[in-house]
């Protein structure tokens, strides 16, 4: 069973049981997948290298768009220019930063993480999170409270049921991970 995130001597620990770990793995490869847009690597240098060149119109994949938001809503131009300057690059940040997250759940024994490891899970859990809300429908309070009234009643067997507990412990795993990281802030 999942021990919270915790901070020790070591840095920031948890631990998960084999069935935990390969949820975990298989919902930061999930996620990283739906972010493969399938384009190649651009052919100029310098678009390569900053990750710029991608698409100018939103994901048509709720989720995928939840991840990757409109920016400038009132000036449909510049949310255009500002995606495909940015959304490629993105795209790309936080597939590295799900398999890095997902990578350290292949090292035997508790998680032990360094600093960008925790960055890496802070994110990743962040966006599986986003991911699941979107299919599950949640976009506020009110939303999550329906949700859970819904699947109080509905049968094991309903899909909802599942994601609605993983969100659930997702949620909980990232709120250890934020308060094992709060405990290293300098008081004051």
């Amino acid at each position: 069973m999942a021990r919270r995130f915790e901070r020790s001597r070591r840095g920031v620990t948890a631990t998960f049981d084999d069935d935990e770990r390969a949820l975990l793995s298989g919902l930061l490869s999930e996620v990283s997948q739906l972010l493969d847009d399938g384009t190649t690597p651009s052919e100029d240098p310098l678009e390569a290298m900053v990750g710029t060149g991608g698409s100018t119109t939103p994901p048509s994949d709720p989720a995928v768009a939840r991840l990757l938001p409109q920016a400038a809503k009132d000036d449909p131009d510049a949310a255009r220019e500002f995606r495909r300057l940015t959304e490629r690059g993105l795209r790309q940040r936080k597939r590295d930063g799900l398999e890095r997250a997902r990578a350290t759940l292949e090292r035997p024994g508790p998680l032990v993480l360094d600093a960008e490891e925790q960055h890496a899970w802070l994110v990743a859990l962040t966006d599986v999170r986003l991911v699941l809300a979107e299919r599950l429908g949640l976009r506020t309070d009110d939303d999550a409270e329906a949700v859970l009234a819904e699947v109080a009643e509905s049968s094991p067997e309903d899909p909802r049921v599942w994601m609605a507990s993983v969100y659930d412990f997702l949620t909980w795993l990232q709120e250890t991970l934020v308060g094992a990281l709060a405990k290293q802030l300098p008081r004051g």
